[in-house]
């Protein structure tokens, strides 16, 4: 295995163990014993527990802003984008809840880990960069209004982030792509110009 590989190998593992047991209850030596590896080799990959932090951040943001630019890159409406992100979102949360579990667990409640180099949306860019292109095409095109940008992306994550940790906690009677049809309509009806 390539130290890009075991790296990566290192970021997934973690990536479920903050998401599971939050960044403060989990130390440099639980992931090193997931790995199968000492605690300090896991220093050649990662200076500390909060700069690894930082890049899985950076990675989770990538693989959604990736997504999403395949989504941003479809001659469609924006009511078809929306119920694909809706799609995407609620698929990734179901396949790989770590993902979304990470960035409201520890990303969301855990800002001061963040303080040192992830100011503002910085860490968060790739995904948020590709809502932006999202929101500025639809109004473009004269399908979404012209509103200011946190408002709708407050409206837009808001709404699926809360519909996801109410499926993540038991809550909603249906599975969470039910709730697909239904939630891409409202969302669209909220941003239609």
């Amino acid at each position: 295995m390539s130290k890009e590989e075991k790296k990566l190998e290192i970021m997934k593992r973690s990536l479920e163990l903050f998401a599971k047991r939050g960044f403060y209850n989990t130390t440099i030596a639980d992931i090193a014993n997931e790995m199968g590896m000492s605690v300090g080799n896991m220093y050649n990959y990662f200076p500390s527990k909060e700069s690894l932090a930082k890049e899985l951040l950076i990675y989770s943001s990538k693989l959604f802003g990736d997504a999403l630019r395949e989504i941003n890159e479809m001659d469609i409406p924006s009511k078809d984008k929306i119920k694909k992100i809706v799609e995407l979102y609620f698929k990734t949360s179901k396949e790989q809840p770590e993902l979304v579990d990470y960035f409201m667990r520890v990303y969301l409640s855990n800002k001061e880990i963040f303080s040192n180099g992830c100011e503002g949306m910085l860490c968060v860019s790739a995904f948020v960069t590709e809502i932006m292109i999202f929101f500025e095409e639809g109004v473009r095109k004269k399908e979404l209004k012209n509103q200011d940008f946190f408002a709708a992306f407050g409206l837009f994550m808001g709404y699926i982030g809360g519909l996801t940790f109410l499926y993540r906690e038991g809550i909603l009677g249906k599975d969470l792509e039910e709730y697909t049809n239904p939630v891409s309509e409202n969302i669209y009806n909220a941003l239609k110009a």
